[in-house]
């Protein structure tokens, strides 16, 4: 009992004596936000200066931006960590050339696929002129963006993807006007049909090769890289294609190798063997008579969502130094070995520039509690055995005894609804065995939380008594990577954090589809299956920040429940304080209906007739249908989220 009672008191001095700083290691914030996030005294999640300006509260943020009339769930693009990104990258870069003493130069280029916004890409470019930032494109449309967006006259353009006639015929009379553009082979019938348009346009290609390694990467995008991928040419395809060059008088067009091993490649390892695999093959290249003089290593460079710092799916083992300096000395000493001139290297860094920028902000609508009473139900006098022993089973817990009386406990539970189907236990009934078993669990889980060890049959009570948090946000609209692959994003409140999270949580969004829920959350150790989050307050909004979501998120999402696009908010710090650069509103329900061809004329007319019909049958008056009428026209303006009250 002594010992019961210190556990009770130590656990109970924990709670009191909670600081930020406990929240700050909960959430990992200083593991997965590299450097750019904490949070302040009062509990507020901040960004850290990044550019000789303020500190930026997210807090405070969220109250301007509902202050001018934008209701949640809103991203919060931060311009600041965009800029700071770019820089580190190529900076990372250009200290390893410099440090190794290589001869060659480096370029990067952004792939547009992965946040292809206007704003964002804008901001890369203007962002990126000091390490003359180019663009990675793999379609037809992607590809008159870049032209049309390129202001650099030393930026790149990757043309990668499959390629018709048009594709081929647009880069090429993109190169008649100057542009460096490089053309890259993904199949062995796209290279006579570059030659063909080349030889008709008039205009030197600059050709590009993608090689398909043997390496490939690990993890969730593993397919797109390695020899089974769809992409590439193989080592006798290779060969091929220079025949052809050579047969053609081409070959001096040939500039470029290419290869890709996937996205999100978590262990440096993999990068390392990609990396030697590829610098033989361009030496090789090389030395059968192309004048080779890029090297392109694709993407992969990996974000580290969870910050274990590990080869895990959602995290990476390695840092960016550590990136670039395997790809520099990969490619320093397979050209040193043969004697080849140093080629410029090109990165299509795209998930490791973006993912940080953007954070979706959500707020709370309400909580659903899974079995929170702890009070016994009044039982009759009158009622069936199986109650009287569920309650004998509550009444013989004493601690100790947790397994025994939990198994137990399962085992009435299985019996009474076994009796049930056979309707020898009445409904009354069932209902206080259910509320039995469930105090017991209770009980039990209050009990082993101050264990230091856990059986593994009981691992999974704290999932049974999770508190699902419903938020006003689509999962399949703007986290669209974590229904589909299960892709884990840091999620943290937005405040309080110098409270201590009492309640285990899941999410749920608000579409109509039992998947819309996020039920795995970062941890430094494993995955875990609820959040630590804190109570709800009466009349007090509850934000929470999905950070790191600048990557894919926006661009994959899809209008399940005709949820659209959310509002977007770009900010960037000043010496005073935080500056709003630019906002864009969230899709309204007229938006997304056109999407699908409804046009709002067609509905209102079709509208307008079911109120004929119902004027017709006097279901309604003429004052009301004027109402409904306008209450119809203005919910077409209306964005498509919940308005819930906390703007």
């Amino acid at each position: 009992m002594q010992n019961r009672a210190r556990m009770k008191k130590k656990h109970k001095d924990k709670l009191e004596s909670w600081a930020v700083q406990d929240s700050i290691d909960l959430y990992g914030i200083e593991r997965w936000g590299e450097g750019l996030f904490t949070a302040n005294t009062n509990g507020d999640v901040i960004l850290r200066n990044q550019n000789g300006g303020q500190d930026i509260n997210f807090q405070e943020l969220v109250r301007e931006i509902r202050m001018r009339g934008f209701t949640l769930p809103v991203l919060i693009r931060v311009t600041d960590i965009l800029r700071k990104r770019i820089h580190q990258i190529g900076g990372a870069f250009q200290a390893v050339m410099n440090e190794y003493g290589y001869k060659g130069d480096y370029r990067p280029v952004y792939p547009i696929k992965v946040n292809q916004h206007r704003h964002v890409i804008e901001d890369i470019i203007n962002h990126g002129e000091d390490f003359n930032m180019g663009l990675e494109c793999g379609s037809k449309a992607e590809l008159l963006l870049a032209i049309a967006m390129r202001k650099d006259n030393d930026s790149l353009i990757i043309c990668n993807g499959f390629k018709d006639m048009d594709y081929i015929e647009i880069a090429l009379n993109a190169r008649r006007m100057g542009y460096p553009i490089f053309l890259v082979v993904e199949k062995s019938s796209e290279l006579p049909m570059i030659l063909k348009a080349a030889k008709s346009l008039q205009v030197e290609p600059l050709i590009g090769l993608r090689m398909k390694l043997a390496a490939r990467g690990k993890g969730m995008w593993e397919s797109s890289g390695g020899e089974k991928s769809k992409f590439g040419l193989r080592v006798n395809e290779i060969i091929d294609a220079i025949a052809l060059l050579r047969r053609q008088k081409k070959l001096e067009c040939l500039k470029l190798m290419h290869f890709h091993i996937g996205s999100q490649v978590t262990d440096i390892h993999t990068i390392s063997n990609a990396m030697k695999e590829a610098g033989t093959i361009f030496t090789e290249v090389y030395k059968l008579g192309a004048n080779l003089t890029h090297i392109d290593v694709g993407g992969g460079l990996a974000v580290d969502y969870d910050g274990s710092a590990t080869n895990f799916a959602s995290s990476a083992n390695y840092k960016l130094n550590e990136y670039a300096a395997n790809i520099i000395d990969a490619v320093m000493k397979a050209c040193d070995a043969c004697e080849v001139p140093h080629p410029t290297i090109i990165s299509e860094t795209g998930r490791a520039l973006v993912a940080h920028h953007s954070v979706l902000v959500v707020d709370v609508v309400s909580t659903n509690e899974s079995h929170e009473n702890t009070v016994v139900p009044v039982i009759p006098k009158k009622t069936a055995e199986i109650v009287h022993r569920m309650k004998e089973t509550l009444d013989g817990f004493k601690g100790k005894n947790f397994q025994e009386t939990y198994h137990e406990a399962m085992d009435l539970r299985q019996e009474g609804l076994m009796i049930f189907n056979l309707r020898h236990l009445s409904l009354k009934d069932r209902a206080i065995v259910e509320e039995l078993f469930w105090v017991i669990c209770r009980r039990i889980l209050n009990y082993v939380r101050e264990l230091d060890y856990v059986p593994d049959d009981l691992e999974n009570l704290e999932n049974l008594f999770a508190t699902t948090y419903v938020c006003n946000f689509s999962l399949f609209q703007s986290l669209p990577d974590h229904w589909a692959v299960k892709q884990l994003f840091p999620i943290i409140p937005l405040h309080r954090l110098n409270e201590k999270p009492t309640c285990g949580a899941v999410l749920a969004d608000i579409t109509c589809d039992s998947d819309g829920v996020i039920d795995r959350f970062i941890d430094l150790r494993d995955v875990k299956d609820t959040l630590p989050l804190h109570p709800l307050r009466k009349s007090e909004p509850y934000t929470l920040g999905i950070f790191l979501v600048g990557a894919y998120q926006e661009i994959l999402g899809d209008l399940h429940n005709l949820f659209g696009d959310t509002h977007v908010v770009h900010v960037s710090s000043g010496k005073d304080g935080y500056i709003i650069d630019k906002s864009v509103e969230g899709e309204r329900i007229e938006d997304v209906l056109e999407y699908i061809q409804f046009s709002r004329g067609d509905l209102m007319a079709r509208f307008r007739q079911r109120i004929e019909e119902a004027l017709k049958r006097e279901a309604i008056s003429l004052k009301e249908s004027a109402i409904l009428q306008r209450r119809f026209d203005d919910g077409l303006d209306t964005y498509t989220y919940l308005n819930t009250g906390n703007e």
